[in-house]
């Protein structure tokens, strides 16, 4: 099997390998969903660091007054005349002109060897990577601390791993909502309060490419309406209550992909036209945001089969965005497969079967591996099933593996 890592852990080891380097080094900008644990981490370094640590929270109701920024920063060059101080800047995108701001003061402390290392997160990923591309070139290193795996759930709440496999396609893997998992209606509260409407209603909203937020919200119900679908823009528009053109459409479905929530999928093709010219396949990034919006909340394994089965594909597919993997799906009609990973995974063509299925289900991997042979096979199954697959020569792994162990490690080379 592949080793997934534990996202949280990793970011965390990595910080602080990069700050036992000689300050001050480049600036750490930690990207990310809601909610997964970026503050944490930033409390934990502060705790580590002790009185040489400095916290500023970006939504600190002080951070408007003016001399606040400023303040901040002598606070840590101050503390730095004992030793390397660390500056820890959360949620750094909703200070005023933070990007110009940071470059100033860390092209100072550059010049004038100040020893502070700046570690700054945010949770819009596009409002973060523009505001650093724009004025912080060649000054800062991004790391992403995306939505939970299945083993990173299992490992901070002692469950087994097929018991956080199956907690993730029903209720998400958002680590603050776990222990309110009992409590539907107050556990769907948190999800739209402390993570919903925060995302859209300031994470991307406060974007001024957002004229029409309505419209914007009626978008998103619809994607998360369409867990691991196809969907056309025009069938997308004639969903809206207000008409959009297709080009807003396409615009608000990128948006909510850099807030963490959605993924629209594009087709697997050689030719670039080709990918962008057909309809995406809506991925929501974590399954807590399914249960949170769907009226009847997560559904049940055994009586409601079908959508279950829609959640298990919608939850694959997400695993692999979301441990950074390519991922597109192949449709040539009459034959289409699910989906199409490509990075350190290896490059696999997958089709996701938690019902019964025969080879005549099978028809369209085939036929994707007969076109494109560097990639190989893989059906993921229904726990038990895997020997289905495995009957016409193809590889398979239950979807509780799958999302805990990712594609199986001995695959076959078929890039010869």
């Amino acid at each position: 099997m592949i080793a997934i890592e534990n996202a949280y852990d990793h970011c965390r080891q990595l910080l602080v390998e990069r700050l036992g380097e000689s300050a001050p080094g480049r600036i750490q900008i930690l990207t990310g969903p809601r909610q997964v644990g970026k503050t944490t981490l930033l409390l934990e370094l502060a705790e580590q660091f002790g009185e040489q640590a400095a916290y500023v929270a970006g939504d600190d109701p002080n951070a408007t007054l003016p001399g606040f920024w400023e303040r901040r920063w002598a606070d840590a060059e101050t503390r730095a005349r004992q030793g390397t101080a660390l500056l820890l800047l959360d949620e750094v995108h909703l200070i005023p002109d933070w990007a110009a701001k940071l470059k100033s003061n860390w092209d100072r402390i550059r010049r004038e060897k100040i020893p502070v290392h700046v570690v700054a997160t945010g949770s819009s990923a596009l409002r973060v990577a523009t505001g650093s591309r724009e004025s912080l070139a060649g000054r800062f290193e991004r790391m992403t601390l995306s939505h939970w795996p299945a083993v990173s759930l299992a490992a901070a709440f002692h469950l087994s791993p097929q018991e956080a496999a199956l907690s993730l396609v029903r209720f998400g893997s958002y680590p603050g909502a776990v222990e309110l998992e009992k409590n539907p209606s107050r556990w769907r509260a948190y999800l739209r309060d402390a993570i919903i409407e925060p995302a859209i209603g300031r994470d991307v909203l406060v974007l001024g490419a957002v004229r029409r937020p309505a419209l914007l919200r009626q978008v998103f119900a619809v994607a998360i309406g369409s867990p691991a679908q196809i969907v056309s823009l025009q069938k997308i528009q004639g969903q809206l209550q207000d008409s959009g053109a297709l080009e807003t459409v396409a615009n608000y479905l990128a948006l909510l992909q850099d807030a963490y929530l959605i993924a629209p999928l594009e087709k697997y093709a050689k030719q670039a036209h080709r990918r962008r010219s057909s309809p995406p396949k809506l991925v929501t990034l974590n399954n807590g945001l399914l249960s949170a919006m769907h009226p009847n909340g997560a559904p049940d394994q055994e009586r409601e089969p079908e959508r279950f089965g829609h959640w298990v594909e919608n939850a694959c597919l997400a695993f692999g965005a979301n441990q950074g993997q390519q991922v597109t799906y192949w449709r040539e009609e009459p034959l289409e497969i699910d989906a199409v990973f490509e990075g350190s995974w290896g490059n696999w063509a997958v089709e996701v079967k938690t019902g019964r299925f025969s080879g005549q289900d099978l028809r369209g991997l085939l036929e994707f591996c007969r076109r494109y042979p560097a990639f190989t096979p893989l059906v993921i199954t229904a726990p038990g099933d895997e020997e289905s697959a495995r009957r016409y020569g193809l590889q398979s792994i239950s979807w509780e593996n799958f999302l805990i162990s990712g594609p199986p490690g001995d695959k076959i080379d078929r890039g010869a």
